[in-house]
This record gives structure tokens, C-alpha cells and sequence, in this order.
């Protein structure tokens, strides 16, 4: 690699482009509380608004600072917190442009060492002819596995940091999700002893009628209610929260392969627009050994696609995912009725960094990480879509023996 990029002097527009600086600073944002803004080096904000008065922190990869956080709400260690977990999404992302300059350069060197191997070649190009052909598939079979390990490296990265940020995330939300329910409890328990007295009065006092306390009572007990209501549903998602955290776990497990998927569903289900809707019918199928936090990302990413081909064709839709198993198969179907794909677009489907969305919307990595990990559990994956006709993604996995 070229001295000019160990030696560069990296600035955040180089390493996060506007839709992923929109990602990162809504999961800040949500991390911080509700208040933050992202500046560059120079101080110029590249996400949202920097209140009057907020708090900062710096975030360097050398010596000069590549990015500030700022918030007016966080307190000084959710801030440092926020600022080492964007340091941390900065250097993957210097790791990953280094890394794609290293492959350019290493197949630059393999394609002109082609040449002067075909050079020597034509002059008896008759008898070398089968060599040259087997040469040239050896090639292109290591030009390919570069590739394909190149993206996986930059993958375990981009899990790694997500599951970091979801463990995080739960952790700070089941703290103050206890509190609260002890503080409902013990609200409820005063709300009983108020309303014994009320039993205990023999005649109607004019102050209790005249503030309507019987109502306050009754009313109170419907608040509580729903808010002990809201707080289970508070700890079901931190719950699947948790579950999903574990995707860069390396080690292989015994796993139900519906549980992946109603994990996956449930973190989905939690970002759904209004108007489209997440079906599940898994039919039982039997346990295999998988990575299941890898098998769940390729599950998150193929149902986030389906989520974003709904909401492209801009009406009301569903997503259908079903399983079920053979003598021979474990399959997993995801259906949406989403805007479609058009036949020269299926093609290039599974290709790293192809999107059929605007510029900025989409990275174009989603099928192909899960098309990858699909491969790697020994499994196939494939597409059948029209346009204005919905897509599905058909996923089948050996049967365990």
C-alpha cells in the first residue's frame, strides 16, 4: 500500500457519507438521550444542531481531532461513551478504506503480473494454451476469495460495533426501567392506603367532594395501569434487544432456527412505518449448528430490505415470512409486496455495493452479507421478484443428519 494512505490525514466526509452519518448520529441521539449533533474537525456540523451552551467531546484517530459530539442533555460519561463509540465506527471505517486500497493495489500487481506472463506465453501459445487456461481460473477463484474475505472482514467489524451499541443500549435503559417500576409500586401501594381512608370516612367531607378525589383515585389506578402496561413493553424490546446484541459472537451453537428469525422480526418490528405489517408462520423445524448471531443479521438485513421495498412502492403492504422443513431442508421464505426488481436488477443483486435505491440511501451490502453467511452455514439463497409485484427470498439449509 502507498505511503500517501497510511499517511493520510483522514476527515469524517471522507469516512462516513450523509446517510450513514444520519444512522450513527440517530443511534447518538437515541444513545444521548435525545439531544446531539455531530461536527467535523473544523467545527463545521455535519449532523444536527449544536445547542447553546452543550457539552463536546473531541474524537481523534492521530493527533487532530476528526469529529466533536456535542449535547446539551447527556452528562460528561454518556458523552465520553458516545465519543469512544464513534471513534470506534471512524477507525473501522479507516480499516475498511485502507483495506479496499490494499485490494486494489494487490489486484493492480496480479493483473500486470498477468501480462508479462502472457508475453512469454504467446510464443508457444499452442502448447500452453490448456496451462493458460487453468492459470486464468486459479486467478480469478483467489481475485474472488479476496474479495469475499475482504468483505467479511469488514463485516465481523460492522457487527462487533453493532452489538456493542445494542448491549449498551439495553444495559442503560434496563437501569432507569427498574427505578421506575419500583417507584410505580410503591405509588400504587400509597394509592391503596389513600383510597382505605376514603372507606374509613363515615360522612362526605366538602373538601374531598369538592377536588373530586373518588375520581382521582379511579383514574390513578387506570394510569398506573397503562403505565405498567408501557414499562412490559419497554423490557420485551430491551429484552430483544439483548438477544440480537450477540451477532458477533464467534462460536458455533445448537440453535432453533425460528427463534433467529422471530428475534430478528422482533427488532424489525420495533422500526415498522405505519401501514405495513410483519407476519410470521414458522412451522416447526428441528435445531442446527449455526452462528446464530450472523444467521440473525442476514435475517435483519434481508427483512430490513423487504421493509424499505414496502415503503419505496409508497402504499400500505406486508411482509410474510414463513418456515418449514423436509427430509432434506430447512427453508425459511420472506416475502414482500414491495416495489419489485426487473431482471437486469436481480442479476447484480447479490453483488457488494449495488443498490437499486437513490444515492445515499441504501449501501448495497444487505443481500450480500447475508448471501455470505447463507454460504458459509453450507446453505443457498435466492430471488424471485417483478416489478410492482413484491419480492421473495428464498433461504434453504441442509437438514441436519
Amino acid at each position: 500500500m502507498s505511503d500517501a494512505n497510511f499517511d493520510r490525514e483522514w476527515q469524517l466526509g471522507d469516512l462516513l457519507d450523509p446517510a450513514q452519518l444520519a444512522r450513527v448520529g440517530g443511534a447518538l441521539t437515541t444513545l444521548l438521550g435525545g439531544d446531539c449533533a455531530i461536527a467535523d474537525g473544523n467545527g463545521n456540523a455535519r449532523f444536527g444542531r449544536i445547542a447553546p451552551g452543550a457539552r463536546h467531546r473531541a474524537v481523534a484517530l492521530e493527533l487532530e481531532p476528526v469529529a466533536v459530539v456535542y449535547s446539551a442533555s447527556a452528562d460528561d460519561r454518556q458523552l465520553a461513551a458516545a465519543g469512544e463509540l464513534l471513534h470506534g465506527i471512524l477507525r473501522t471505517q479507516v480499516r475498511y478504506h485502507m483495506a479496499s486500497a490494499l485490494h486494489l493495489e494487490a489486484v493492480a500487481e496480479d493483473f500486470e503480473s498477468l501480462k508479462r506472463k502472457h508475453a512469454h506465453l504467446q510464443a508457444s501459445e499452442a502448447r500452453y494454451r490448456q496451462l493458460a487456461a487453468e492459470l486464468d481460473a486459479r486467478v480469478k477463484a483467489q481475485v474472488a476469495q479476496l474479495e469475499e474475505r475482504q468483505q467479511m472482514l469488514y463485516e465481523a467489524e460492522k457487527l462487533a460495533s453493532v452489538g456493542q451499541l445494542a448491549a449498551g443500549m439495553a444495559h442503560e435503559i434496563n437501569n432507569p426501567l427498574g427505578f421506575v417500576r419500583s417507584n410505580l409500586s410503591s405509588f400504587q401501594r400509597y394509592l391503596t392506603q389513600f383510597s382505605s381512608l376514603r372507606e374509613r370516612l363515615t360522612t362526605d367531607l366538602p373538601a374531598w367532594q369538592a377536588l373530586d378525589l373518588d375520581f382521582l383515585i379511579e383514574d390513578g389506578r387506570e394510569l398506573l395501569h397503562e403505565s405498567d402496561q408501557g414499562l412490559e413493553r419497554i423490557a420485551r424490546i430491551v429484552g430483544d434487544l439483548k438477544a440480537f446484541s450477540n451477532v458477533d459472537r464467534a462460536s458455533e451453537a445448537f440453535t432453533d432456527i425460528n427463534e433467529c428469525i422471530r428475534q430478528a422480526a422482533a427488532v424489525i418490528e420495533a422500526q415498522l412505518p405505519p401501514g405495513i405489517g410483519l407476519q410470521l408462520d414458522l412451522l416447526p423445524m428441528p435445531s442446527m449448528v449455526c452462528l446464530p448471531g450472523h444467521l440473525k443479521q442476514a435475517l435483519f438485513n434481508i427483512l430490513r430490505n423487504a421493509v424499505q421495498a414496502v415503503s419505496d412502492s409508497g402504499k400500505p403492504g406486508t411482509i410474510k415470512v414463513s418456515s418449514q422443513a423436509t427430509a432434506d431442508t430447512l427453508s425459511i421464505r420472506i416475502q414482500d409486496s414491495g416495489v419489485g426488481m426487473r431482471a437486469d436488477q436481480l442479476e447484480h443483486a447479490f453483488e457488494p455495493f449495488y443498490t437499486t435505491r437513490g444515492v445515499g440511501r441504501g449501501a448495497g451490502l444487505g443481500l450480500s452479507t447475508a448471501r455470505s453467511i447463507v454460504l458459509a452455514h453450507s446453505g443457498t439463497i435466492s430471488l424471485s421478484s417483478r416489478p410492482d409485484a413484491g419480492t421473495t427470498v428464498t433461504i434453504d439449509f441442509p437438514a441436519p443428519p
